[in-house]
């Protein structure tokens, strides 16, 4: 009986012994391998070594790409896969081993375990990388670019270009490349990485130009052309054409070392204004109240800017001596000017006489006051009335009107164009139709009386009329 007892005691024992060596063998075996039930980033890592499971996650990666950004904040690409970049998580998989307790791996046997983790690093191919880094498009417009400072000049003006100011050092940008992907940062800003270039004797004489060429812009571009319903704000591009230049396009300096200003360019500039709102004999498409566009020509009426007094201005404005604390509102001079100013100098109150319709209306601020039948000049005897674009030059009651072989009282004249005005007709009973053609006036525009009367109260010295067929 005892024989059997230590035989048990003895099979136990040795069990106990076995098993206790089989846990410490297990134990021992997953501080260096993966224990059971572990998932990680999606990888059954059970049994496997820190290589193993770092090579299956590198396969199990989906490429990437990592960004590079430059001194504006651009961002620029670099396929991994093209630059020969792998992530390496050897680093966190042997961490991850280390957390792991003598006794957790037992946790594992009911429960599987499922981690995610990141690259701590990224390794790289050195020439893939350094190719790859090459040809970003803004590395290769640094590698192009030239050193040195120049003002240039081209159909918008001058301009500055700065070839020593925030240039790219290329070995400390791919130093800096190779530093992130080290950390495992797969974005890298270059901003550290840019420098300025010393200047040399001629880069500071373009840039001292530079900066003088900015000083009077700045200054000049202070004024600002009225011009009715338009103003022209001078702007650094406007000034900078009234600059004298040479051959080379730079400015060329006067004895005291000062930009100068060209007089050529002054007066171009200054016909270039006139031709844009001078409308003295010019025609002009008008939107008839019949409905269709009519082409009329301007004969009395127009605008005409005064060239030779804008030079003058500008000319003295223009001067460095002329110093500005503020805004200066200009409105031009002129030779004629119209009823308003501006593009379109009719505006939208003035007289429009349609002689094919016989009709006469009146538009004060864009709406129709006054609608009138007329009879205008006789055509069948050759004096039908003329057309154009004229204005009310005056404004008289109680006249008579003389011609050859007549004397016409009226009690409201309105002249337009000469001895050619619009009045009251009262020898007339009827108007409209086609009285003109055959009983038609001496040219002048007839209106009934009472219509006259408040004409003749509304209209103002100055309003444009409008006489077209």
């Amino acid at each position: 009986m005892r024989k059997m007892f230590r035989f048990l005691l003895v099979f136990l024992l040795c069990g106990l012994l076995l098993s206790l060596a089989g846990f410490l063998a297990l134990a021992l075996y997953y501080r260096n391998n993966f224990p059971v039930n572990t998932w990680i980033n999606g990888v059954y890592c059970t049994g496997k070594t820190i290589e193993q499971v770092n090579e299956e996650l590198v396969n199990a990666c989906e490429a990437s790409v990592l960004t590079v950004v430059d001194s504006e904040g651009n961002s620029w690409e670099i396929m991994m896969e093209d630059a020969g970049i792998r992530p390496d998580y050897t680093a966190e998989l042997k961490a991850y081993l280390r957390k792991n307790t003598f006794f957790d791996w037992l946790e594992n046997l009911n429960n599987p375990v499922s981690s995610e983790i990141t690259a701590g690093k990224y390794l790289a191919e050195e020439e893939k990388l350094r190719r790859s880094f090459e040809s970003l498009a803004f590395v290769g417009e640094e590698r192009t670019m030239e050193a040195g400072a120049a003002v240039c000049r081209d159909e918008s003006g001058f301009y500055f270009v700065d070839g020593n100011a925030r240039r790219l050092n290329e070995e400390k940008a791919y130093s800096a490349l190779k530093e992130c992907l080290e950390k495992g940062v797969t974005t890298v800003n270059l901003e550290a990485c840019y420098e300025d270039f010393s200047d040399s004797p001629a880069d500071k004489v373009q840039r001292e130009l530079w900066e003088q060429i900015c000083a009077y812009t700045d200054k000049s571009g202070k004024i600002v052309y009225d011009m009715g319903a338009e103003t022209i704000a001078f702007t650094p591009d406007i000034t900078a054409q009234f600059l004298k230049s040479g051959a080379d396009g730079c400015p060329i300096l006067d004895e005291s070392g000062r930009i100068m200003v060209d007089e050529e360019a002054v007066q171009s500039w200054v016909e270039q204004l006139a031709a844009d709102y001078n409308t003295c004999g010019t025609e002009k498409e008008f939107e008839a109240t019949r409905g269709d566009i009519v082409t009329v020509k301007y004969v009395t009426y127009g605008t005409k800017l005064d060239t030779e007094a804008e030079m003058q201005y500008l000319l003295e404005a223009l001067q460095w001596e002329n110093e500005r604390t503020g805004t200066e509102i200009h409105i031009p001079a002129y030779l004629q000017e119209g009823y308003v100013r501006g593009r379109d100098d009719i505006g939208d109150t003035y007289i429009e006489i349609d002689m094919t319709e016989q009709k006469m209306y009146y538009y004060a601020d864009g709406e129709q006051i006054l609608e009138t039948d007329i009879v205008t000049g006789n055509t069948g005897r050759r004096m039908g009335t003329p057309q154009g674009i004229n204005f009310v030059y005056g404004k008289e009651r109680n006249r008579t009107l003389r011609g050859p072989g007549y004397a016409s009282f009226v009690k409201y004249w309105v002249p337009v164009k000469g001895n050619i005005g619009i009045h009251d007709a009262s020898w007339r009973s009827k108007f409209g139709g086609e009285i003109y053609k055959t009983n038609g006036s001496h040219g002048c525009i007839n209106t009934p009386t009472d219509i006259m009367s408040e004409l003749y109260d509304m209209v103002e010295i100055g309003t444009p009329v409008i006489m077209f067929y």
